[in-house]
Protein backbone atom coordinates (compact mmCIF):
# COMPACT_ATOMS: atom_id res chain seq x y z
CA UNK A 1 0.00 0.00 0.00
CA UNK A 2 2.68 2.35 0.83
CA UNK A 3 4.59 1.44 -2.34
CA UNK A 4 1.41 2.10 -3.96
CA UNK A 5 0.61 5.82 -2.68
CA UNK A 6 4.14 6.60 -3.32
CA UNK A 7 4.11 5.36 -6.70
CA UNK A 8 0.88 7.82 -7.60
CA UNK A 9 1.97 10.69 -5.80
CA UNK A 10 5.56 10.45 -8.26
CA UNK A 11 3.44 10.49 -10.82
CA UNK A 12 1.73 13.00 -10.02
CA UNK A 13 4.33 14.97 -8.82
CA UNK A 14 5.82 14.35 -13.09
CA UNK A 15 3.02 15.22 -14.15
CA UNK A 16 2.39 18.83 -12.28
CA UNK A 17 5.68 19.09 -13.59
CA UNK A 18 5.43 17.97 -16.84
CA UNK A 19 2.22 20.97 -17.57
CA UNK A 20 3.60 23.57 -15.45
CA UNK A 21 7.21 23.43 -18.07
CA UNK A 22 4.47 23.06 -21.43
CA UNK A 23 3.14 26.41 -19.89
CA UNK A 24 6.25 28.36 -19.74
CA UNK A 25 7.39 27.23 -23.09
CA UNK A 26 9.60 23.87 -21.76
CA UNK A 27 11.76 25.98 -19.86
CA UNK A 28 13.51 27.18 -22.95
CA UNK A 29 13.40 30.78 -20.54
CA UNK A 30 16.30 29.22 -18.88
CA UNK A 31 18.99 28.66 -21.54
CA UNK A 32 21.20 31.25 -23.79
CA UNK A 33 22.29 29.67 -26.37
CA UNK A 34 25.51 31.06 -28.83
CA UNK A 35 24.90 30.98 -32.69
CA UNK A 36 28.54 31.52 -34.94
CA UNK A 37 26.76 32.17 -38.87
CA UNK A 38 29.85 31.37 -41.21
CA UNK A 39 29.83 34.06 -44.29
CA UNK A 40 29.14 31.03 -46.41
CA UNK A 41 29.77 27.34 -46.85
CA UNK A 42 32.79 27.97 -49.03
CA UNK A 43 35.96 25.49 -47.24
CA UNK A 44 37.46 28.76 -46.08
CA UNK A 45 34.43 30.91 -44.66
CA UNK A 46 33.47 26.97 -42.76
CA UNK A 47 37.06 26.87 -41.41
CA UNK A 48 37.64 30.69 -40.35
CA UNK A 49 34.02 29.90 -38.42
CA UNK A 50 35.22 26.95 -36.03
CA UNK A 51 38.91 29.20 -35.59
CA UNK A 52 36.03 32.14 -34.50
CA UNK A 53 34.52 29.77 -32.09
CA UNK A 54 37.56 28.96 -30.37
CA UNK A 55 38.40 32.61 -30.20
CA UNK A 56 34.89 33.47 -28.84
CA UNK A 57 34.79 30.63 -26.20
CA UNK A 58 38.55 31.23 -24.77
CA UNK A 59 37.17 35.02 -25.21
CA UNK A 60 34.11 34.94 -22.85
CA UNK A 61 34.71 31.41 -20.54
CA UNK A 62 35.43 33.55 -17.49
CA UNK A 63 32.43 36.20 -18.11
CA UNK A 64 30.39 33.03 -18.70
CA UNK A 65 31.78 31.24 -15.34
CA UNK A 66 31.55 34.23 -13.01
CA UNK A 67 27.85 34.78 -13.91
CA UNK A 68 25.55 33.90 -11.43
CA UNK A 69 22.37 33.75 -13.64
CA UNK A 70 21.40 33.81 -16.98
CA UNK A 71 20.09 37.63 -16.76
CA UNK A 72 23.71 38.46 -15.44
CA UNK A 73 25.52 36.71 -18.30
CA UNK A 74 23.03 38.20 -21.16
CA UNK A 75 24.10 41.70 -19.55
CA UNK A 76 27.70 40.84 -19.25
CA UNK A 77 27.96 39.79 -22.47
CA UNK A 78 26.11 42.78 -23.91
CA UNK A 79 28.81 44.98 -22.16
CA UNK A 80 31.24 42.95 -24.22
CA UNK A 81 29.66 43.19 -27.94
CA UNK A 82 31.73 45.64 -29.02
CA UNK A 83 35.01 44.12 -27.55
CA UNK A 84 33.89 40.56 -29.12
CA UNK A 85 33.01 42.52 -32.94
CA UNK A 86 36.56 43.95 -32.48
CA UNK A 87 38.57 40.77 -31.69
CA UNK A 88 36.98 39.02 -34.26
CA UNK A 89 37.12 41.87 -37.20
CA UNK A 90 40.79 41.91 -36.15
CA UNK A 91 40.91 38.45 -36.70
CA UNK A 92 39.18 38.29 -39.85
CA UNK A 93 41.14 40.98 -41.07
CA UNK A 94 44.80 39.57 -40.16
CA UNK A 95 43.77 35.91 -42.30
CA UNK A 96 42.59 38.07 -45.23
CA UNK A 97 39.20 38.32 -45.06
CA UNK A 98 37.18 41.87 -45.83
CA UNK A 99 33.91 41.05 -44.28
CA UNK A 100 33.31 42.00 -40.68
CA UNK A 101 31.46 40.21 -37.53
CA UNK A 102 28.07 41.46 -36.58
CA UNK A 103 27.26 39.92 -32.73
CA UNK A 104 23.75 40.40 -30.92
CA UNK A 105 21.58 38.72 -28.53
CA UNK A 106 18.05 37.59 -29.80
CA UNK A 107 15.34 35.24 -29.40
CA UNK A 108 15.90 32.51 -32.38
CA UNK A 109 14.51 29.10 -33.39
CA UNK A 110 16.84 25.58 -32.81
CA UNK A 111 16.44 21.92 -33.54
CA UNK A 112 16.66 19.55 -31.01
CA UNK A 113 19.94 18.95 -29.53
CA UNK A 114 21.57 16.76 -26.98
CA UNK A 115 24.43 17.63 -25.08
CA UNK A 116 25.62 14.46 -23.34
CA UNK A 117 22.80 13.45 -20.92
CA UNK A 118 21.02 16.57 -21.65
CA UNK A 119 18.37 17.15 -24.42
CA UNK A 120 17.23 20.24 -25.38
CA UNK A 121 13.53 20.44 -27.20
CA UNK A 122 13.10 22.11 -30.35
CA UNK A 123 12.22 25.64 -30.10
CA UNK A 124 12.82 29.18 -29.74
CA UNK A 125 16.01 30.33 -27.25
CA UNK A 126 17.90 33.53 -26.70
CA UNK A 127 20.74 33.51 -27.99
CA UNK A 128 24.31 35.02 -28.63
CA UNK A 129 24.01 35.44 -32.52
CA UNK A 130 27.25 35.91 -34.29
CA UNK A 131 26.97 36.55 -37.98
CA UNK A 132 30.41 36.14 -39.95
CA UNK A 133 29.66 38.68 -43.25
CA UNK A 134 26.63 37.96 -44.75
CA UNK A 135 25.84 35.07 -42.04
CA UNK A 136 24.34 32.76 -44.91
CA UNK A 137 26.74 29.82 -44.22
CA UNK A 138 26.33 26.49 -42.29
CA UNK A 139 26.51 27.20 -38.18
CA UNK A 140 27.55 26.29 -34.95
CA UNK A 141 25.57 26.16 -31.58
CA UNK A 142 26.14 25.84 -28.59
CA UNK A 143 24.55 26.20 -24.89
CA UNK A 144 26.72 29.03 -22.99
CA UNK A 145 24.31 29.16 -19.83
CA UNK A 146 23.94 26.80 -18.36
CA UNK A 147 27.63 26.68 -19.64
CA UNK A 148 27.50 23.13 -21.49
CA UNK A 149 30.36 24.34 -23.95
CA UNK A 150 31.97 26.45 -21.91
CA UNK A 151 33.01 23.32 -19.70
CA UNK A 152 34.75 20.22 -19.23
CA UNK A 153 31.83 17.99 -19.92
CA UNK A 154 33.70 15.25 -17.54
CA UNK A 155 33.48 17.35 -14.45
CA UNK A 156 29.71 18.63 -14.92
CA UNK A 157 27.11 16.24 -12.85
CA UNK A 158 23.35 16.69 -13.38
CA UNK A 159 20.69 16.17 -10.21
CA UNK A 160 17.38 14.56 -10.24
CA UNK A 161 15.49 15.28 -7.15
CA UNK A 162 12.63 13.06 -8.46
CA UNK A 163 15.23 10.31 -9.30
CA UNK A 164 16.90 10.65 -5.78
CA UNK A 165 13.40 10.62 -3.77
CA UNK A 166 12.67 7.26 -6.18
CA UNK A 167 16.24 5.39 -5.37
CA UNK A 168 15.68 6.78 -2.10
CA UNK A 169 12.76 4.69 -1.58
CA UNK A 170 12.88 1.43 -3.82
Amino acid sequence: MKKTCISIALILIIALSAIMLAGKGGGNERYLRIHIRADSNDARDQSIKMQVKEIVVEYLTETVLKSRSKEELVKNIEDEIPAINGLIDGFLAKNGFDYKASTRINEEYFPLRVYGDTTLDEGYYDAVIIELGSGKGDNWWCVVYPPLCFTDQKNVRYRSLIYEYVKKYF
